[in-house]
Parts: C-alpha cells; sequence; structure tokens
C-alpha cells in the first residue's frame, strides 16, 4: 500500500479578530515605546487620530497604503507589525530603577502622564499580594521570602502589561533572577542621584530608617551605592536626577526612549 502523504498545506491563518488585536499592540507598544501621543503619531503618519485609536484598540481593518506609512513612521514594516507570534512588545513597560531616594515615585507619575501609559509601583503590588507592609514583610518573613514574592509578583505583571511605567525597588537588582527579567523584558532606566540627595529625599518623607540607630548612615549610604551601581548601569538608559528639574528629567527619559526605540529598529 503506498504511504500516505503528508500535507504541506499551510496552517490555517488567525482569525481576523486576532490578527487586528496583534497589530494594534504592536503600533501601541511602539508608539509608546517612542514617546508619542496618538497626535503625534497622526502628524507623522497622516491618518486621523481616531481611526489609529481604533487601530490600537484592534477594531479597525486598515488598508495596506496606510499600514505601509504607519509602520514606516513607527520605524517598522507592514510584515513585522504583522508577523506571527507574541504581540506584546515587552520593552513598551519602562521599569525605573535606583535606590531609595532616587525619585522613582516622583519622576513615574510624571513620566507615566507624558507618555499616556499606567504608573505602578512594585512595592505597592507586593504588598497587595502579601497584605503586609514592606516593614511587616521583612519582619515577619524575611528578606528571602520577600525576593521570591517580589518576582512572583513582576512576572505576573510582566504577562499582564505590555505597556506601563513602573517603579521598582532599590534592591531588586541584586536578585539576579528578577534583574534578568527586568534587563530582557523591559526597558529600564536608571534614575541616579548623589548619596545626599539619596538620604535628604527619604529623610523628608518620613522615612528615618536609613538613620535610625546609625551613627554612619551616609557611609553605609556610599558603600550600597558602590555595591550596586555596577548593576544599575546595565540599565538601557541613565539620567541623574540631581542636576535636573523634574520636568528636565521628563524631558530628558522621552528623548531617550526615543533614541531607544530608534535604534532598536535599525
Amino acid at each position: 500500500m503506498p504511504r500516505a502523504r503528508r500535507s504541506t498545506a499551510p496552517p490555517p491563518p488567525p482569525p481576523p479578530e486576532a490578527l487586528l488585536s496583534r497589530l494594534g499592540a504592536r503600533v501601541r507598544a511602539r508608539r509608546s515605546a517612542m514617546g508619542w501621543t496618538l497626535s503625534e503619531l497622526s502628524a507623522r503618519c497622516g491618518i486621523s487620530q481616531r481611526f489609529l485609536s481604533d487601530v490600537e484598540a484592534g477594531k479597525a481593518n486598515i488598508s495596506v497604503i496606510n499600514l505601509q506609512a504607519l509602520a514606516h513612521a513607527i520605524g517598522s514594516t507592514a510584515s513585522e507589525l504583522l508577523a506571527g507570534g507574541d504581540a506584546a512588545d515587552r520593552r513598551g513597560c519602562i521599569a525605573l530603577l535606583g535606590f531609595r531616594g532616587a525619585g522613582k515615585s516622583t519622576i513615574g507619575p510624571r513620566l507615566s502622564s507624558r507618555l499616556e501609559l499606567p504608573f505602578f509601583e512594585l512595592d505597592g503590588l507586593i504588598e497587595a499580594e502579601a497584605g503586609l507592609s514592606l516593614g511587616e514583610i521583612f519582619a515577619v518573613h524575611g528578606e528571602r521570602w520577600y525576593r521570591r514574592l517580589e518576582l512572583q509578583v513582576l512576572r505576573r505583571f510582566l504577562d499582564q502589561h505590555d505597556r506601563a511605567v513602573f517603579a521598582t525597588g532599590g534592591g531588586i537588582v541584586t536578585d539576579s533572577d528578577a534583574f534578568d527579567m527586568l534587563l530582557q523584558r523591559c526597558t529600564t532606566v536608571w534614575l541616579r542621584a548623589k548619596p545626599a540627595d539619596h538620604l535628604d529625599r527619604v529623610l523628608k518623607q518620613g522615612d528615618t530608617r536609613p538613620t535610625a540607630g546609625r551613627l554612619h548612615a551616609m557611609a553605609d549610604l556610599k558603600g550600597l551605592l558602590a555595591e550596586r551601581e555596577p548593576l544599575y548601569s546595565r540599565a538601557d538608559a541613565t539620567i541623574d536626577t540631581s542636576s535636573h528639574s523634574i520636568g528636565a528629567i521628563v524631558d530628558l527619559l522621552v528623548q531617550q526612549l526615543r533614541l531607544l526605540e530608534t535604534q532598536r529598529a535599525t
């Protein structure tokens, strides 16, 4: 009996809804990473803002000509935007790194507003998951338990969000699994500051832990910063928060994010 021939038919195409959803997610992630509003993208590609909003929502069946213009505007190609695979461009998640007092909680909301993205604080998500404050987590369970929970919460957050700005805990870079996940799946930004600014900002927030019972708080802080600097410096971008106003920092961040996105597209 002759052997049955193996089918060489191509796999069936994805349903239209899935294709449009994937396209929208990729356009939205690319635009967000470049720091553009819908209005700015509209001006660059010649497509109405309302229609672009429908494209990003996966509701619009864009024409070939408009898709080519849109892809060119965001430094991509029509084939790349339509290609199979995971629709979520995790580089659309912007992770702010830095020691306590770097300015993550202050700059993060301003940057997210500028990019029209949601803002989260990873420590807040961890507290919600544990039902305990950070101080209680460390006191009751210890750092090792906290790091396991941090990794679990981070992984779930990145699986659920393809575009966001979020502040990380100062010590996340010391956990290789969590830090590698950030480097691989996010655009990472190190908010760098002088030791004196770190300490002053934390104390102004009412957090006296850095100096409680410590005669050499500044020396201890400088030591920790020196240990972590090689890790923080692995971030995709670095911004000095001691030398600029908040508005200027956000402007610089947007510029650097746009440059990174352009480099990745070439």
